[in-house]
């Protein structure tokens, strides 16, 4: 396998094929097969998603794919930063199509159709859905597995509100739900404001959520925008007030996808392979015979697999018989399992059981009593030693940008200074090559800007994927 460190896109490819995550291998570029173990990674992201958006209040909901080109023209705005990245269905069968229709880029124009047919007063206020669906876009850049790609596995929160200022408090709900996902991945971001340039097509401003990756490129790994009444007043999203006259609705939404996921690769695997946080590991725990004379192994790995799957862990034993237990630890540790348990006769004889974490350190023995709170102590740990050795190579990974000169050697995100103008930002990026991705939201420290020399704030920049 490639060296993480010193070639971390090859590795990032070869750890992918390896794993059995994805395959890429369908005649249609960008468009990737999932495969059953990413499958079920995702779907364990897509969990963590859901549970901290349904104890916030939202509903899921799934709209169709198609658009017509008459919806997503409505908001001239938002269909304009789409407009080369759309897949346009031009024919049923032989006929053509008396509408185009469009393969949804996003869902705005979807989805504000039919709030227009549901929001009729305040009592209807807040709504909040969300759905998890494919969206397409023509990406014709260079394609790369989660990270960059045409069939997109995208989750979208939409919300209605009375009035902008509830619609900000909507902002602040999102970052806190966004922080609950994010410890739960052990992913480390800033949060940058985008200019205004490079928002979201329709939207007021937009915040992304920006990690570092391998290397030093920036990866973006979700955003929220507040939209006001753009949408809206496009929309005819209007409701009756209480004192009898009518409003505009204020919106927003959030977006996430399995950027995620190539996050959790990129930042949490090492040169031996994946290493999974323990909520999203398809299993969590993996069970290995050692063969031995006189121990029926066979058997106590399956009272250990018992006691396990009733306290609910994700528990898999490995007794195939045409493997040897070292190659066994290989491919489970390549596969980023967090626990892995080893039974030989010893652990049988001393009705014991022996385990190592994925992220290294010493064998830890147990009595088999012990064994659930061992475990959930065990994968404790290792999430904790994720989120140290991810918070650690974060900080690595962005420098002070005090020259034009050191951005332009360095391999890092950088902070520097910025007065937010446009010209600034393309001298930046002129001669530097790295793009500013926008005035840090939670730094409100102030000197003066690294070009023009006038009142600025904290700003990101960075290479990005």
């Amino acid at each position: 396998m490639e060296n993480k460190k010193s070639d971390f896109s090859s590795w990032y490819n070869e750890i992918i094929d390896l794993s059995g995550l994805s395959d890429k291998r369908y005649p249609i570029k960008g468009m990737n097969v999932w495969l059953p173990y990413g499958l079920k990674v995702m779907k364990g992201i897509d969990r963590i998603i859901r549970d901290n958006v349904d104890i916030s209040g939202f509903q899921e909901v799934q709209f169709p794919v198609l658009i017509t080109r008459d919806q997503l023209s409505i908001e001239f705005e938002h269909v304009k930063g789409f407009e080369n990245e759309v897949y346009w269905v031009t024919r049923g069968g032989r006929e053509p199509l008396e509408v185009e229709m469009a393969l949804r880029p996003t869902s705005e124009a979807a989805m504000y159709g039919m709030f227009q047919l549901w929001v009729r007063a305040h009592t209807d206020l807040p709504l909040k859905i969300y759905q998890i669906v494919s969206v397409y876009r023509y990406e014709t850049k260079h394609t790369r597995t989660f990270i960059r790609i045409r069939e997109i596995h995208f989750f979208e929160a939409h919300t209605a509100h009375t009035d902008y200022d509830s619609a900000e408090k909507q902002m602040v709900e999102y970052r806190q739900i966004w922080d609950q996902i994010s410890s739960e991945l052990c992913l480390p971001f800033v949060v940058d404001q985008r200019p205004d340039w490079d928002k979201f097509p329709g939207a007021m401003y937009t915040l992304a959520f920006d990690t570092a990756m391998p290397g030093g490129r920036s990866l973006q790994i979700g955003t929220i925008h507040q939209y006001g009444e753009n949408f809206s007043r496009n929309y005819g999203i209007e409701y009756l007030k209480e004192d009898g006259t009518h409003s505009y609705v204020s919106q927003t939404t959030f977006g996430l996808s399995e950027r995620l996921l190539a996050a959790v690769i990129g930042i949490h695997g090492d040169d031996t392979g994946l290493i999974f946080p323990p909520s999203i590991a398809p299993v969590q725990i993996v069970i290995i015979p050692i063969p031995s004379e006189g121990a029926d192994t066979d058997s106590y790995c399956s009272r250990v697999s018992q006691i396990l799957s009733a306290e609910g862990f994700r528990v898999h034993i490995d007794n195939r018989d045409n493997y040897t237990p070292g190659f066994k630890f290989n491919e489970w540790e390549m596969k980023g399992v967090p626990l892995r348990i080893e039974i030989g006769g010893r652990e049988v004889r001393d009705n014991k059981i022996t385990m190592r974490l994925r992220t290294g350190g010493d064998r830890i023995k147990c009595r088999i009593d012990d064994l659930p709170s061992e475990a959930s102590r065990a994968l404790a740990s290792l999430k904790e030693e994720l989120r140290r050795r991810a918070f650690e190579h974060f900080e690595r990974s962005i420098e002070d940008g005090n020259s034009l000169e050191i951005m332009k050697k360095g391999e890092t995100m950088f902070r520097f200074y910025w007065c937010g103008s446009k010209e600034c930002s393309d001298r930046i990026e002129g001669e530097t090559g790295k793009t500013v991705l926008g005035m840090q939201k939670e730094n409100e420290n102030k000197g003066k800007c690294l070009i023009c020399g006038k009142d600025g704030r904290v700003a990101t920049a960075s290479t990005p994927y």
